[in-house]
């Protein structure tokens, strides 16, 4: 039986919208961030914790594969740190 892939859109608009999204724990998953204008500093997202770092050019969709082995809550943020958002894995 193929397991569905979980998949999530953040959209980033001077924040992050949903600044939380969750996961199914053992589920294949994807969060694509769309950045719809240029406000703050939020030309780049990255997680140390989810091992990702994207460049996010505006109204081009970036999808990332989340790890979803471990339970847990994880932080993304802007590249200056400012603006957060989380990846629940339940």
């Amino acid at each position: 039986m193929t397991q569905t892939t979980q998949k999530e859109t953040v959209i980033v608009e001077g924040s992050y919208a949903p600044t939380m999204v969750e996961f199914k724990q053992g589920v294949p998953a994807e969060l694509t961030f769309l950045r719809l204008n240029n406000q703050g500093c939020l030309d780049k997202v990255h997680s140390d914790a989810l091992m990702f770092n994207l460049d996010l050019p505006i109204n081009a969709p970036q999808t990332v594969t989340i790890p979803t082995d471990q339970a847990g809550v994880f932080d993304f943020s802007c590249g200056m740190d400012m603006v957060h958002g989380k990846v629940v894995i339940d």
